[in-house]
């Protein structure tokens, strides 16, 4: 079994679907590491705001079938194939991590380099896998948000009502 870590956002009817990811993924994956909710500002372009958290998961897929899985509940969730990065979207599912593959093919990119570059991904992920170590700089999960400059940092814990029975 391989553990990852998937990242979730949503800012288009985020109280829908989020709830429904879960239950997608847990369907798939089993038993899932929910990280406290972030609502974070959109980076990039003017929106609603985001809910963002991490979920960590075991599976014995191979990593691109994870990655099917992932842009299967995404469209399941009205995303669109030809959304752009920087967007609102009903729902964002990133495998960030997959073990300590290192993959750079096209779209899948592991380690994604958004763990290192946006709070609304390393935070999460910080606070529910603190000791994992990144598979390239080696550091903790921990260590990088502690680096991590926080000056303009633009998110907060929240709690939603359906994170209240997570």
């Amino acid at each position: 079994m391989t553990k990852g870590y998937i990242s979730i956002g949503s800012n288009i009817d985020k109280d829908v679907h989020i709830p429904a990811s879960l239950i997608a993924l847990e369907r798939i994956f089993g038993k899932l590491i929910i990280s406290d909710v972030y609502e974070s500002e959109p980076v990039g372009f003017a929106g609603d705001a985001f809910y963002n958290l991490v979920v960590g998961f075991e599976s014995d897929l191979e990593v691109k079938d994870v990655a099917r899985q992932l842009r299967q509940i995404e469209l399941d969730n009205g995303r669109t194939r030809d959304s752009q990065k920087f967007s609102s979207r009903t729902l964002d599912l990133d495998l960030i991590l997959y073990g300590d593959l290192i993959i750079n093919d096209g779209r899948l990119q592991i380690p994604r380099d958004e763990i290192e570059h946006y709070a609304f991904v390393l935070e999460p992920l910080a606070a529910c896998a603190p000791d994992l170590k990144h598979p390239v700089s080696h550091l903790s999960y921990a260590e990088l948000w502690k680096k991590f400059d926080k000056t303009d940092l633009k998110q907060k814990r929240t709690t939603p009502t359906w994170a209240l029975t997570k």
